[in-house]
């Protein structure tokens, strides 16, 4: 996103389209779980209903993007194939499967006599969404806005324009079936839509970036609005002294082609010099083999990496089938290397020494930190969440893949009979301060 010019202020066209979004929600948040899960099903059915439409649209938006020279990795992002999109409605009927994260008491205290307070779980209210090349990502995030009782703004990329007008239309197909009624979820079209966005703090609770780390930091300098987003993915795997090497390769292999593009691929390789002989010697062919681009340091390619990696490569995220590689001495150099350089998403040891295990994961500060696993399950589906809007790699909550919990604030409810402070100011009365049953 050039940043290069002012934001402008909304047009008055789109601030009438945020405060419908911000009506709806306020009837959405005050919906009964049955009626939701009954939208969703709703969805659900009519993006099945009109899957042929919108896989026509994703093929012209892929022609168009080719032709226009998107990237290789945006375009795999942008690629909407047959089973990607019935995965995307499974997920929509798993959200409404999912337990109602609305109306949850945290905390049922009683201050005094017939003074009782609660914390009750409630909507955010509307959510501001903006994202590159996914129209995967509009299926997950209408479903998540819904299902948590929040109205969503979304602007995805223009090289998916045809493909998210054709989800959004299916969607308002689904919602206007349900008891909800349109008007919960409108589609952003235009640049200037999108930055007049981010002044709509009248409107608009929450910011959810899911882009490049310059769109993510060119909305959080630009708006006032809360912001929920992360950086780079720029994700490690250390490959520790003591490994099964099989099952070491394999976790490397794994967390770096299964889909290369994705934010929890892994960008650097770092492995004990005690088994780097035998642990690449095994992999080399093998990463050749799947199509890898290998960057090493001086050791590593000493042991057969063909290309030196320069100080940019250990903080830059390839999104592509490029991996550097580091021959550590210890566990203590593995995280000292994260530490700088890692983006504070994921980060994975292979490893069967449970103790240098234990100190990667107490001392590794990023969202997800994983033993003997692919990076590549750090995702809401896959955590069980039904779906995410994003992944956060900030340190204060909502951290990690962010689902409906992560949509939810609180509320504070007091209820009395005619209490007043000044009876505790004068010790006429005292705080029991008593927590009853949740």
């Amino acid at each position: 996103m050039n940043t290069s010019f002012s934001v402008p202020n909304p047009s008055p066209q789109l601030i009438k389209v945020a405060e419908r979004v911000k009506e709806a929600s306020i009837l959405l948040g005050q919906a009964t779980n049955e009626q939701r899960c009954d939208a969703l099903t709703k969805m659900a059915d009519a993006l099945n209903e009109n899957a042929d439409e919108i896989l026509k649209a994703n093929l012209l938006d892929l022609e168009r993007s080719e032709k226009e020279g998107l990237n290789k990795s945006l375009l795999s992002r942008l690629q909407l194939t047959k089973n990607k999109l019935k995965g995307c409605i499974d997920g929509v009927l798993k959200v409404s499967n999912l337990a109602d994260p609305i109306g949850k008491r945290q905390l049922h205290r009683k201050l005094d006599e017939n003074l009782i307070l609660e914390r009750m779980t409630v909507p955010l209210g509307v959510l501001g969404v903006i994202f590159e090349s996914r129209p995967d990502a509009l299926i997950q995030i209408a479903s998540l806005a819904i299902r948590s009782g929040n109205g969503a703004l979304l602007k995805g990329g223009s090289e998916a324009r045809a493909t998210n007008q054709a989800i959004i239309d299916s969607l308002d197909i689904g919602l206007s079936k349900s008891n909800l009624g349109e008007g919960a979820l409108s589609l952003l079209t235009t640049r200037q839509e999108s930055l007049g966005l981010l002044h709509l703090d009248r409107f608009v609770n929450l910011i959810i970036p899911r882009g490049s780390n310059e769109l993510v930091q060119f909305i959080q300098e630009n708006t006032r609005i809360p912001v929920l987003g992360h950086a780079d993915g720029i994700c490690h795997l250390y490959v520790d002294a003591s490994i099964d090497l099989d099952q070491a390769v394999s976790i490397a292999l794994d967390s770096k082609i299964q889909y290369p593009a994705a934010c929890n691929a892994i960008e650097t390789l770092l492995i004990h010099e005690n088994v780097a002989d035998i642990f690449l010697k095994k992999s080399l062919p093998i990463f050749s083999n799947a199509g890898v681009t290998l960057k090493g340091d001086s050791k590593s390619q000493s042991l057969g990496v063909k290309i030196p990696a320069t100080e940019m490569d250990w903080s830059t995220e390839y999104l592509d089938l490029i991996l550097s590689v580091k021959i550590v001495s210890n566990v203590d150099e593995a995280i000292e290397h994260i530490r700088k350089y890692s983006s504070r998403h994921t980060e994975a040891i292979a490893t069967n020494d449970k103790e240098v295990a234990e100190k990667f994961l107490r001392s590794v500060d990023s969202a997800g930190v994983y033993h003997n696993c692919s990076t590549r399950f750090a995702d809401g589906f896959r955590y069980g969440f039904g779906a995410e809007v994003g992944i956060s790699t900030q340190t204060l909550p909502p951290r990690g893949p962010v689902g409906l919990e992560g949509l939810i604030t609180y509320r504070y409810f007091l209820r009395g009979d005619g209490d007043l402070v000044k009876d505790f100011a004068s010790g006429d009365r005292s705080f029991s301060h008593t927590d009853l049953s949740l």
